[in-house]
């Protein structure tokens, strides 16, 4: 029962809702929606109709998220997603595949030949062919250009001819959709040079073998002179005897394994200075450490090397580098070599500082003497003492002769004898 004063039931709310239109977002309508992108893919035949399709593609992807996840607890469950997801990938994939071709696709084309252009190291044969794929395109794409360029009959004045183009093609101001077939012309002209200088040959399309024999490493080779084996040291060697040191680093560079290393830095050691083209590359072997090349260094006798060789006796490293470092810087004779090898006087090996106190010796420089007195008055090592008296000999100073003269009478045979020749001096 109610009193007077209650109202009528209000139903404006239920029929409020009732009007609301469902949004939610079904896996039926996105793919509803890609029906009609994929239709309008296949009919559109400009840049527009196809930013429109990328657009309505954009708009699924959006909408993809609010998508219903699928029930957790029904393992058999599908995720519709994942269909849409890959159908959307390849719509994207037919879309990029229809879009262009572009000036800019032929202009980046053109950039990338240009730098092979320069940037390849050609054998003879990959230079003229390189030569001719230019020729060609140029006169392919000569209909399409408002200049004239000409190729040369070199490559440098080639891959300027190229990069001409590119910049030609740049400033054309050419339309994806009103010059179209333009532009595809020009993009396969510059995709079959590509292509040609692809195959034109270079010097890694060969064997070892192959560039030293176009290199005409071997051509010195005679029945005559043919004795030692492998046939690349032979080589090498007459080589190196002719002067012709720029073929022998060639070959260096490209042999390459530790066995052939071992013959040509016997080359360059018996070389002696005459191996000074070959010191950057030594040089440069030096620095991890590598003896052999250390070697060759100190018979090159340039004293660009002294200040990495210094740094190789610093401290109480491996003796036996140590050795062949001090044994290089005394062949070298830098006067910025005494003070470093002064201080492997102190060094824990009797044969270091034995090598030491004899660079020491071959640097001949007065400053040694008071160092190498003192160590042929106190080192325990009689060998050590009479490597310092040799060195105060090979110094030769009134000061330095009279130093080793002192020890005439000395115990070890090896010192005596030393001062003696000094003392007679």
């Amino acid at each position: 029962m109610s009193n007077g004063d209650d109202e009528p039931a209000d139903d404006t709310a239920d029929e409020e809702t009732s009007d609301v239109p469902d949004t939610t977002v079904t896996a039926e309508d996105l793919q509803d929606r890609l029906d009609e992108a994929e239709a309008e893919l296949e009919a559109a035949e400009t840049e527009a109709a196809l930013d429109g399709v990328e657009e309505r593609l954009d708009s699924v992807e959006s909408d993809l998220e609010a998508l219903p996840e699928p029930d957790e607890d029904d393992e058999e469950a599908e995720d519709p997603a994942e269909a849409i997801e890959s159908r959307l990938s390849d719509l994207r994939d037919d879309l990029e595949a229809q879009r262009g071709p572009y000036a800019e696709d032929v202009v980046g084309v053109l950039e990338d030949a240009r730098t092979t252009l320069t940037d390849s190291e050609w054998t003879d044969d990959g230079e003229e062919d390189a030569l001719a794929a230019v020729e060609t395109f140029l006169a392919e794409v000569a209909d399409y250009l408002d200049r004239d360029v000409d190729v040369g009959d070199d490559l440098s004045v080639a891959a300027d001819a190229v990069g001409s183009v590119a910049g030609a093609v740049s400033e054309a101001g050419l339309d994806a959709d009103a010059d179209e077939d333009t532009i595809a012309d020009l993009l396969s002209a510059a995709e079959t040079l590509e292509s040609d200088l692809e195959s034109a040959e270079v010097w890694s399309d060969l064997t070892v073998q192959e560039q030293l024999d176009a290199k005409g490493f071997y051509d010195i080779l005679t029945n005559e002179n043919r004795k030692d084996f492998p046939p690349e040291w032979n080589a090498a060697k007459l080589h190196a005897k002719a002067g012709n040191l720029d073929l022998v680093l060639y070959a260096f560079d490209k042999l390459g394994s530790d066995f052939m290393e071992e013959y040509f830095l016997d080359i360059f050691y018996h070389l002696g200075s005459d191996a000074e083209p070959a010191f950057e590359k030594m040089h440069e072997l030096a620095q991890k450490r590598n003896k052999g090349p250390i070697k060759v260094l100190g018979k090159i006798g340039d004293d660009r090397a002294c200040e990495t060789l210094h740094e190789f006796i610093e401290g109480d490293g491996d003796p036996a580098l140590q050795k062949v470092t001090l044994r290089a810087l005394g062949a070298i004779g830098s006067p910025e070599s005494v003070q470093p090898v002064a201080n492997r006087l102190a060094a824990d090996s009797d044969e270091v500082r034995s090598v030491a106190a004899r660079t020491l010796g071959l640097l001949g420089d007065t400053r040694a003497v008071e160092p190498l007195a003192d160590i042929l008055e106190t080192d325990d090592s009689d060998e050590v003492r009479a490597s310092a008296a040799w060195a105060l000999r090979q110094i030769g100073t009134e000061n330095a002769l009279a130093e080793a003269a002192k020890y005439t009478d000395d115990r070890a045979y090896l010192v005596q004898s030393e001062a003696e020749k000094a003392a007679g001096a």
